[in-house]
């Protein structure tokens, strides 16, 4: 077991003297970012006072994907509605918010736009502050909402999600370091690809699910967990990026091939989908456990100390968290080099309101000049977006070689 240094976390604790902490503040936070149209209000404190999340999934998953047209159509037909609702479940007049956040970057521009509209409106007519917000770094950030004084600036985070997953060293809003990233599929899209091709969605208690969650409950029923192997991604490259094609592609292959040999119907699932889906589960834990434990090392290098003094923490945040088999097998890795290990709340994992509202909170809290931002026109979206610092180059140069904690199952 590695030891590390114990120093106590530095936290929300350090901004307690700002004027927004001494009088309670209220932030409105937007998310339009893929499908889902979240509306919260989150106080300075962290208490959420209203939260309210209109999914589309339903909709989307009879056409086996989102069409973005039809995303931001239902944005529009239902922001006005979820905003009225957020205000009464507050019971907050427009006129004691103190701020607006919206998602501005990355995600669908169609739908970002839907969002960042509605706030512009919003922040103009109430003469408010609005304060773009980095999708991912609001995943990042929102297990601080929940746990303020156990986990402080910097920490290291595991961002696993339907669109993303990265590793990133988090020193505030804003001030993200990306240590590795996802060269092609992100891990809840290959779950989705590959619990539709096993046709998961025909079993009546999967219909409406997405695929990862139908593939957590599936692989409990397993009988024989390792029936499936799946060769390991990017085995030879020593760095902390990710790869899920080739996981992908396997499963496709190996459902192809039980489906001949059961000759299941085109309308059938194959017999042992239990053993296969605890499997899959098995492979991304490990291939995810890997680049975390590398990131890890990565970090405690004397030379570069990136946890600087604060407790080492690791957090995992993104809709993947969700998935209880994975988190395990992440605190597991952490538990084995003295990291404290965190994941929001599953309501807070996937996309919601809540976590750009407290993205907001961040802000004001850590810049002073967040309370003057009423250069609305400034503030537009991107469909794709960066962090502030990249160490990618830096990781594979070190090629840090890790003796492999194993999952726990």
């Amino acid at each position: 077991m590695h030891a590390l240094r114990n120093f106590a976390g530095n936290g929300i604790a350090n901004a307690i003297g700002c004027g927004f902490r001494r009088r309670l503040s209220y932030v409105l936070g937007i998310e339009t970012s893929c499908d889902d149209t979240g509306i919260a209000i989150v106080d300075t404190t962290g208490r959420v006072r209203a939260n309210v999340l209109e999914s589309q999934q339903e909709f989307h998953t009879r056409y086996g994907g989102i069409i973005p047209p039809r995303a931001q159509d239902l944005h529009r037909a239902r922001i006005e509605s979820a905003y009225q609702r957020c205000l009464e479940e507050a019971q907050l007049k427009p006129e004691q918010l103190t701020a607006i956040a919206v998602t501005t970057r990355p995600g669908l521009p169609l739908s970002l736009l839907v969002g960042v509209r509605f706030a512009r409106h919003l922040a103009r007519r109430l003469q408010k502050p609005l304060l773009p917000v980095h999708h991912m770094e609001a995943h990042a950030l929102q297990a601080r909402m929940e746990h303020p004084e156990q986990i402080g600036f910097p920490f290291l985070c595991l961002l696993a999600s339907g669109g993303h997953c990265q590793l990133v060293v988090v020193n505030g809003p804003g001030r993200l370091t990306l240590l590795g990233q996802t060269l092609d599929d992100a891990p809840g899209e290959a779950f989705d690809k590959i619990g539709r091709r096993l046709r998961l969605h025909i079993l009546p208690e999967y219909r409406l699910w997405n695929g990862g969650r139908a593939i957590e409950h599936a692989a409990q029923l397993a009988s024989d967990p390792l029936a499936y192997e799946f060769p390991l991604p990017l085995a030879q490259q020593r760095n902390c990026n990710f790869s899920f094609a080739g996981i992908k592609n396997n499963s496709f292959r190996a459902i192809r091939a039980r489906e001949r040999a059961e000759r299941t119907p085109p309308d059938g699932v194959i017999s042992n989908y239990g053993d296969f889906c605890a499997g899959l589960l098995r492979a991304v834990s490990r291939h995810l456990m890997h680049r975390t434990q590398r990131a890890i090392e990565y970090c405690l290098l004397p030379h570069m100390q990136l946890f600087g003094d604060t407790t080492p923490t690791l957090v995992m945040s993104g809709g993947v968290a969700n998935n209880d088999a994975i988190y395990a097998n992440i605190a597991h890795l952490a538990a084995q080099y003295g990291c404290r290990s965190f994941r929001p709340s599953k309501r807070y994992c996937s996309d919601n309101g809540v976590m750009i509202a407290w993205h907001g909170v961040e802000q004001l809290l850590q810049d002073k000049e967040a309370s003057m931002r009423f250069d609305y026109d400034r503030i537009d979206i991107q469909g794709s977006a960066g962090f502030a610092e990249s160490h990618e180059e830096a990781v594979a140069a070190a090629a840090l070689k890790c003796k492999w904690i194993q999952p726990l199952v």
